[in-house]
């Protein structure tokens, strides 16, 4: 493992890292009732008519058969890389779970309103409580890169992950098409639905039926296991992954709602998890169950024996897995900047010419407004923001300079003098939480307007009177380009009330293409700069600098 100094300690390896899963009673019952009935019904049938009967196997003739038979290389290697991919985005998925263990099948993310969440804790009303406080430990033994608020790392692994899952998938398809090998996966008809069932029920009632030589064809419920994973499971971690992206959901309202908000895509992205998971304890349990070595030399090998090199040589493919998981856990720690680079060079370009284009519109009315939103951000200990927030920010100037024709500096009557707008919007944490508010201030590209950038002016960076969480002040910045698109304003008012302190007070930046990092509470002052590389350690913000974000949160 790794030792920290103390500061990292801290916020890595708290004192309270107690862990514990609640589900609410109501959908306990439910998943009961999902797993339970199908069982209940199998011990019915064989206790009122037998069992089903199930074709007996045919005998094989390996030279004379005709259907699509045996594992070809591009299968046994997608198997293996697929394997790979799916471990690791599990893992990275959970480090990203635990910095918000809440899950809901509602937008507004109300403390109590979670269908599960992982965390001993009931968030507390006798205090503040921030979205970053909730955040939990949970052990590098099964998440990437494990600890506490490792959601920057988490997220570059997440994302490399991903375009080798979609690359080996995309492959994997069009080779399975373009040979025989569909045959294995797509059911011919309806009535595997049948034959499947009678083979469930010959498991559920512990009667294992004969088992077909996989290397020649699946039994009809591996058929629809194998189907599912392929063609169900892999494309909808895909597509609820794209729904939790605040790019896509603020200009394509239409599109979350497909899963049914937000954040049930959220919550289905991780049942998606459960199920990848599940399946692979039970493929392994039937492997060994049904002729291991036989089966290893399958899939390892290509052939249909009973040597043992396919068995010696799959323990290795496993170990080499193993030894990823470990590796990507010291270079997230040794190397993590390297990282950090690697994944921006990769997915920067990609956001730049996708997701990034996309301009928010509004779509919420004064009815989606949440109950309550989750406060985030480390309020300022300033004594000059202090003495400000008790006369009610009366004497507060934001100055505006850096490469401008027009330096300003503004009260916030000014600025409401200047231009105003209210936008009610759905804002996207990277911990994982939203929240739908109505923001009220001045449009950005008013203030652009006023202030009129050099040409060579193309970062807008914000400075706060608030703090970090490794120390000194937060800052982050924008693109020109993305402060002059709809929606982008600076908020003095939220809910149709002056801004409070809590939430960001006397301004916040609202940018609803992007995740809330980016979204700078409690603004001092305002800087047109050439480039993010010429503020902090230039990697674009506080967040980046210190805990490895992204430069442009899209998704």
């Amino acid at each position: 493992m790794i030792s920290f100094d103390a500061a990292h300690a801290a916020v890595h390896y708290p004192p309270d890292r107690r862990f514990r899963i609640w589900i609410r009673p109501s959908i306990l019952i439910t998943a009961a009732l999902v797993v339970l009935l199908p069982v209940l019904a199998a011990w019915l049938e064989v206790l009122l008519v037998g069992l089903p009967h199930i074709p007996p196997v045919p005998q094989v003739y390996p030279n004379n058969f005709a259907g699509p038979h045996g594992f070809p290389l591009w299968v046994r290697y997608c198997h293996f890389f697929n394997f790979l991919f799916v471990t690791m985005l599990i893992r990275s998925g959970l480090s990203i779970l635990a910095d918000h263990p809440r899950l809901y099948f509602n937008n507004h993310c109300t403390p109590g309103s979670e269908w599960i969440r992982l965390t001993p804790i009931q968030v507390p009303t006798d205090r503040l409580w921030t979205a970053k406080d909730d955040a939990r430990y949970i052990s590098p033994m099964v998440a990437t890169p494990g600890y506490r608020h490792t959601i920057g790392t988490a997220r570059s692994w997440h994302f490399l992950n991903v375009y080798g899952f979609i690359i080996t998938g995309i492959f994997f398809i069009i080779m399975l098409f373009d040979t025989e090998q569909w045959r294995r996966l797509v059911p011919p008809s309806t009535l595997v639905l049948l034959q499947a069932w009678n083979t469930w029920v010959h498991y559920a009632t512990f009667h294992l039926p004969t088992e077909l030589n996989g290397y020649y064809g699946y039994n009809a419920l591996q058929q629809i296991a194998y189907f599912s994973v392929v063609f169900v499971f892999g494309p909808l971690a895909i597509l609820t992954g794209i729904a939790m992206s605040p790019a896509a959901v603020n200009r394509f309202h239409w599109y979350p709602k497909l899963f049914g908000g937000r954040q049930s895509a959220r919550s289905i992205h991780f049942l998606t998890m459960l199920s990848f998971f599940a399946f692979i304890m039970v493929h392994v349990i039937l492997i060994a169950m049904t002729g291991f070595v036989r089966n290893m030399n399958h899939i390892v090998m290509g052939t249909d024996d009973q040597n043992h090199t396919g068995m010696f040589l799959g323990f290795v493919g496993i170990g080499v897995v193993v030894l990823t998981w470990i590796v990507a856990h010291y270079i997230s720690w040794i190397y993590p900047r390297d990282l950090q680079h690697m994944q921006k060079f990769i997915t920067y370009p990609l956001m730049l010419t996708t997701l990034n284009r996309l301009s928010p519109s509004e779509h919420y009315t004064e009815a989606d407004i949440s109950p309550r939103f989750w406060p985030n951000g480390m309020i300022p200990e300033r004594e000059d923001w202090k003495q400000m927030a008790r006369d009610g920010f009366q004497n507060f100037k934001l100055k505006v300079g850096g490469l401008v024709d027009n330096p300003v500096e503004l009260s916030l009557a000014d600025i409401e003098n200047l231009a105003k707008t209210e936008e009610i919007t759905m804002h996207h944490c990277i911990q994982g939480w939203t929240g739908i508010a109505k923001w009220g201030g001045l449009p950005m590209k008013s203030l652009v307007d006023l202030v009129r950038p050099k040409p060579n002016a193309k970062v807008v960076a914000f400075f706060s009177f608030g703090g970090s969480l490794y120390g000194g002040a937060y800052y982050d910045t924008q693109s020109l380009e993305n402060v002059l698109k709809a929606q982008c304003l600076l908020a003095s008012e939220m809910n149709g009330k002056p801004l409070t302190e809590v939430y960001g007070a006397p301004l916040r930046l609202r940018v609803e293409n992007q995740l809330g990092y980016k979204m700078v509470k409690w603004i001092e002052r305002i800087e047109f700069v050439e480039s993010e590389k010429s503020i902090g350690l230039g990697e674009g913000g506080k967040n980046e600098d210190d805990e490895y974000f992204d430069l442009l949160p899209n998704i």
